[in-house]
C-alpha cells in the first residue's frame, strides 16, 4: 500500500485544555478548594482537561472582571503558558464581566462560568425528547439576558466544538435578535407542555392505584442509580460520573408484606445549581414533590457529604418537599473504615449505612421504608361484599392485611390504608 499517496490524518477530538477560576470568600460555607476540585470533575465530565487552577481570596466578586484586575491579567498568561483553551470560572459571570474578560485572555481562548460548563453537561447527556427540550430551555433563558455580548462569543469559528459549545445544538445559525430567542423559548415550553399532559396522566393513573410513592434524591453521582438497580433489578444507567443521567425512572416494588409501591429515580443535585435549571427539569422534579416518602442518598465517601446534604436540602425547599417524609441513607459504605462508620453512626443515628454495590445494609432500607410507611397509614376496619373481589384484589395488593376472616355477608378485613388509597375502601368501611 503506498501509504505516501494515501496520508493518514488525526481525526479523533484532543480533550481542551481548560483552565479554572474561583475565589476564596471569608466565612463561605464550602471550602473554595473543594468547590474548585469540584468543577474540576464537572469540567472533565464535558470532556476538557483541567490544566491548572487559581484562586483569588476577595470578599465579593470584581464587578468588572470577577476577579481583580492583576488577577486577571494574570490568567491572560497562564492561558499562554499552558496553551489553553477555555478559562472556566467558578461562579456565574456577569455578561460585561465576560465580555471584559474575553478582551483581556485573547479572543484565541473560550471564557465560561459554572452555570455554562452544567448545561453543557446537561446538553450531552440528555437522551430523551423531553430531556433535551428541558436543556435547551434552560440554555435559552440563560443566554437570552447575555445577548449583546454572548451571541457573538458564541457564533463566533473558535466555538466550532468543545465544552461550552453545545448551546443550540442542531440550529443552522444562532440568532441574535432577542425577539426571536423569546419565540424559541415559548415553543420549546409549548412542546414541554404537551409532553407534561402525557407526563400528568402518567402521575394519574399512579395516584389513582394509590400506590405509596418514594422518590430517590441526593448529590449527582451519590449513586440514586445503583441503589435502584439493587432494589429492583431496573439496570438503570449507572456511572462513576457528575449527572450520568437526567431523566427520572420509575420502577415498581413490592415490599415484604405483599404492598407494592414505586421507587422513583431523579436527576442528581449539586450545589450553585443553575435556577433556570430547576425551572426548565420541573415536570422532573415534581416526582420528587409528589412523593409520599424522600430517600436522600448520601454519598458516605465523599470529603465534603455534609455540605452536599446542605446543597440537597436546599434544593428539595426550593421545590416545595420541605415537609416530605425522609430516610437518610449513607451509600458507598463499603468504603468507610470502621471509625468512619462508628462515627456516621454516632453523630446521624437515624440514618442508614447501605453499599449499593455489594448490597450491604438494603435489607434495613426495606424495612425502614415499611416501618415509615406504615407510620403514614390508617386502620380501617371493612366489610367487603363477595360480589365486590376486586376490592379485595386491591386490599392485598396495596395494603398492609391486620386480619381477615369470611362472614356470611362478605369478606371481613382489618387493614393498614395509605392516605392515597383511603377514599377506595371508604364505601365498606364499618366501626371496629
Amino acid at each position: 500500500m503506498n501509504r505516501g499517496r494515501f496520508p493518514l490524518f488525526e481525526t479523533a477530538r484532543h480533550a481542551e485544555r481548560a483552565i479554572l477560576v474561583g475565589i476564596d470568600r471569608p466565612g463561605a460555607e464550602w471550602d473554595a478548594d473543594e468547590t474548585l476540585a469540584e468543577l474540576g470533575r464537572l469540567a472533565e465530565t464535558a470532556g476538557s482537561e483541567p490544566v491548572a487552577r487559581t484562586l483569588q481570596r476577595l470578599d465579593a466578586p470584581h464587578p468588572k472582571t470577577f476577579v481583580g484586575s492583576g488577577k486577571a491579567a494574570e490568567i491572560a498568561r497562564m492561558c499562554r503558558s499552558f496553551n489553553a483553551d477555555v478559562v472556566i470560572f467558578d461562579d456565574e459571570l456577569t455578561p460585561s464581566q465576560q465580555s471584559n474578560l474575553e478582551k483581556i485572555v485573547g479572543s484565541e481562548v473560550k471564557v465560561i462560568d459554572r452555570t455554562a460548563l452544567i448545561l453543557d453537561i446537561f446538553a450531552l447527556h440528555a437522551t430523551t425528547k423531553e430531556g433535551r427540550l428541558q436543556v435547551r430551555l434552560a440554555q435559552n433563558k440563560y443566554l437570552l439576558p447575555r445577548l449583546r455580548g454572548m451571541w457573538a462569543h458564541l457564533a463566533s469559528n473558535r466555538m466550532g466544538g468543545g465544552v461550552g459549545s453545545r448551546f443550540g445544538e442542531g440550529e443552522s445559525q444562532l440568532e441574535v435578535d432577542r425577539r426571536i430567542v423569546r419565540k424559541r423559548i415559548m415553543r420549546i415550553e409549548r412542546e414541554l407542555a404537551e409532553l407534561e399532559k402525557n407526563r400528568d396522566v402518567q402521575r394519574s393513573s399512579r395516584r389513582a392505584s394509590g400506590m405509596l410513592r418514594v422518590a430517590l434524591a441526593g448529590y449527582t453521582n451519590a449513586g440514586k442509580s445503583s441503589l435502584l438497580n439493587r432494589l429492583t433489578d431496573a439496570h438503570v444507567l449507572s456511572y462513576d460520573k457528575l449527572f450520568a443521567t437526567l431523566d427520572s425512572t420509575t420502577r415498581r416494588f413490592t415490599l415484604p408484606e405483599g404492598r407494592e409501591i414505586t421507587l422513583t429515580d431523579t436527576v442528581g443535585f449539586i450545589q450553585k445549581l443553575p435556577t433556570t435549571l430547576v425551572e426548565s427539569f420541573k415536570s422532573t422534579l415534581d416526582e420528587i414533590r409528589e412523593a409520599d416518602i424522600i430517600l436522600h442518598v448520601v454519598d458516605a465517601s465523599a470529603s465534603a457529604f455534609e455540605r452536599q446534604m446542605v446543597a440537597v436540602e436546599d434544593v428539595l425547599q426550593e421545590i416545595g418537599a420541605q415537609e416530605i417524609s425522609r430516610i437518610l441513607v449513607f451509600n458507598k459504605c463499603d468504603m468507610l473504615s470502621d471509625g468512619e462508620r462508628e462515627a456516621l453512626a454516632g453523630r446521624y443515628g437515624s440514618a442508614l449505612l447501605v453499599s449499593a454495590a455489594t448490597g450491604e445494609g438494603v435489607e434495613d432500607l426495606v424495612e425502614r421504608i415499611v416501618r415509615v410507611a406504615s407510620a403514614q397509614d390508617e386502620v380501617l376496619h371493612l366489610s367487603i361484599p363477595y360480589s365486590r373481589g376486586d376490592i379485595v384484589s386491591l386490599a392485598h395488593e396495596r395494603c398492609l392485611i391486620i386480619d381477615e376472616e369470611y362472614a356470611p355477608d362478605g369478606t371481613r378485613m382489618t387493614l393498614r390504608v395509605s392516605k392515597r388509597m383511603k377514599t377506595a375502601f371508604e364505601p365498606f368501611a364499618v366501626s371496629g
